[in-house]
């Protein structure tokens, strides 16, 4: 993790070198290493240096080719090194004296604009190519580095974040209420659009060409649902998954400095910690580091028995974070300078307190098994493709095995499936029996869901504010893309993958982190990982009622029995209502029910202030809550932000 910025004057002006310094001081937290900027008249570079490979060490950036015609910033970690100093004929001297800006470098001087399609790894980077006048832009295949840019007929500006591009005077700052309805509706599809008008986010996977023709945004790699891989065994899908997710942690753990692992006692952090336990064991190196939230007054919240499960196999040193003393609002106003728009999740306060401990620790590697549950796949499409091929015995067991392990209402599963994929099939084929259809639909509703009502969103939002932004009509047009029919599981888990709260949430991690000068890897993704777990066939992934099941079976003598083959999740919602209760009650009434002067053009007041009452009382649901804590968020990022309309 570091810092990388850059201004490109498409109309001629000169840089000025005091506004990009500006840029790379901002940006002082991401990098406290080192700083530099390079110039070459209408074109400016700067970076800031977080050492955390071997071959940073040696690193400096921006860098500048023999010939003096390609300029390289990044913040990047490439993983296939050694194929790439083949690849690229590098052999004037010893790979650990190759860095990674190197082959970054090396790998556009042959490859050109397609260069990215070659490496895997994290990154995000920019090179200035003189003799074509482009300047040439690419993000990593998943979004893990941040990159966002702001764009005129006569200027473009990019940072790592967002803070560094508003340097610049010339940048506007105003506020983009399109993306607070988006926030304040979940949507997250639209992997370009910020809180700022005319400030963006290059998407994952892409790249971006500046001249003076204008912008050029491509995409130079995407995942393929179609492809399916056969193996011979249920055994040599395991050992497989094995052997990548093996590797996937190993290259994430090259590092000049100690590496550490988030620990909350699920099946993926977990496995990170087993598996990059067992590396360190192999190499004779140090004991691993563990970093867990740990919750004595709220034993709903509490997972210390799968934790200790995972320490007690040695090999580690505890480090525990007591969640249950710290309020989700803890320095609120410094998150917010550091994340630049409104929290959306409840839970990033942990991380912080768990970053603050690992950087008194020195640690500035940590592995992560964000979202290992999208990588590997639940599975439950497998399911409906039973149902749709009429293997209803095989569908039957499957439901059986899914509701005994997972704690679930069995013939309420059956029922669901048997009213989707049998009856209303039927109905739309025969219309007497459309009746039919719709009393089994009011008897589903009666039985099984009496008390469930979720508030529309309409009613939580100023009805002037979704008109002003035809917010309606936006959440309309996404409903129908949402719809459209999936063929199968896996088509379903690539539209999981491919998701916008993906990246949206790696920014928002890598923000997070970054405030403590920690760099955050995720080995679940891995491109080579994620590939195959897509390419999967169903029965891998889901398989007599369990979920994931591959990678059940492949930590097998790994992780401990009762971390391998757990059923349940860790719950943080009791946590953070006790939280919020107990140390924010003065504070939420003061910016909610005193003054919630900012919120009220976007938010409905009484709706809102009905939610408050409810859960001061302890009777407030999910959805509610979590309104609470998307108006409280919002209106302390408008008070402590400089913006426009």
């Amino acid at each position: 993790m570091s810092g990388i910025v850059g201004i490109h004057y498409l109309d001629g002006r000169p840089i000025d070198r005091e506004n990009l310094s500006k840029m790379v001081d901002i940006l002082a937290h991401r990098g406290p290493d080192g700083a530099d900027i390079w110039v070459d008249g209408c074109v400016g570079l700067g970076h800031r240096m977080l050492w955390t490979t071997p071959e940073s060490l040696i690193e400096k950036l921006p860098l500048v080719n023999q010939r003096g015609d390609l300029v390289i910033t990044a913040d990047a970690r490439i993983d296939n090194r050694e194929e790439l100093i083949t690849a690229l004929q590098i052999n004037n001297r010893p790979s650990d004296k190759v860095v990674d800006s190197d082959l970054i470098l090396a790998a556009y001087e042959k490859w050109g604009e397609d260069s990215p399609k070659h490496l895997l790894g994290d990154f995000a980077f920019a090179i200035w190519d003189k003799r074509k006048q482009i300047l040439f832009c690419a993000r990593d295949h998943f979004g893990v580095k941040p990159f966002y840019y702001y764009s005129s007929n006569n200027a473009f500006v990019f940072g790592s974040e967002i803070k560094a591009i508003f340097c610049l005077p010339e940048v506007p700052r105003r506020v983009n209420e399109v993306r607070i309805g988006d926030y304040l509706t979940s949507n997250f599809d639209d992997k370009t659009i910020t809180f700022y008008q005319e400030i963006l986010r290059l998407p994952p996977a892409h790249s971006l060409s500046i001249s003076h023709q204008g912008i050029q945004l491509q995409s130079y790699w995407c995942l393929d649902p179609t492809r399916e891989l056969h193996l011979d065994s249920d055994e040599e899908y395991a050992a497989k998954f094995r052997e990548i997710f093996t590797e996937a942690v190993r290259c994430r753990m090259r590092s000049a400095h100690r590496v550490g692992s988030m620990l909350s006692g699920g099946l993926d952090s977990s496995s990170i910690t087993c598996t990059a336990r067992k590396i360190l064991s192999e190499n004779g190196t140090e004991s691993l580091p563990t970093f867990s939230a740990v919750f004595d007054e709220v034993p709903e919240s509490d997972e210390r028995d799968y934790i200790n499960a995972v320490l007690a196999q040695g090999g580690t040193v505890k480090n525990y974070l007591h969640g249950d003393k710290i309020s989700p609002l803890n320095d609120i106003e410094r998150v917010l300078w550091h994340q630049g728009e409104p929290l959306f999740g409840c839970n990033l306060y942990l991380n912080s307190g768990i970053y603050r401990i690992a950087q008194n620790q020195n640690v500035r590697v940590i592995l992560d098994g964000f979202d290992g549950d999208n990588t590997v796949s639940h599975g439950i499409g497998y399911m409906g493709e039973l149902a749709l091929a009429g293997k209803w015995f095989r569908l039957c067991q499957e439901i059986h095995g899914f509701t005994k392990n997972f704690h679930l209402s069995f013939p309420q599963m059956l029922w669901q499936y048997t009213q989707t994929y049998i009856f209303k099939r039927a109905f739309r084929k025969y219309k007497p029996l459309r009746l039919v259809h719709r009393i089994s639909q009011a008897v589903t509703r009666r039985i099984w869901h009496p008390r469930v009502k979720q508030s529309p969103w309409e009613a939580k939002l100023n009805p002037s504010f979704i008109q002003r932004i035809s917010l309606e009509q936006r959440l309309q047009d996404l409903e129908k893309q949402r719809n459209r029919p999936i063929p199968n599981q896996r088509h379903q888990h690539h539209q999981a993958l491919t998701s916008g709260v993906l990246p949206y949430t790696l920014e928002i991690l890598d923000q997070a982190s970054a405030a403590f000068a920690i760099e955050l890897r995720y080995p679940f993704w891995d491109k080579r990982l994620v590939e195959f777990c897509l390419s999967l066939p169903a029965n891998q992934k889901m398989n007599q009622g369990w979920t994931r099941v591959v990678m059940r079976r492949s930590m097998e003598n790994i992780l401990p029995k009762q971390v391998q083959w757990r059923g349940d999740k860790g719950n943080l919602a009791p946590s953070f209502d006790r939280g919020l209760l107990k140390f924010e009650q003065e504070r939420l009434e003061e910016l909610l029910i005193k003054e919630p002067k900012l919120i009220e053009e976007y938010i409905n007041i009484s709706v809102l202030d009905k939610a408050y009452q409810k859960f001061i009382c302890g009777k407030a649901s999910d959805d509610e809550v979590v309104t609470i804590w998307w108006a409280v968020n919002l209106e302390v990022w408008l008070k402590h932000t400089d913006l426009q309309s």
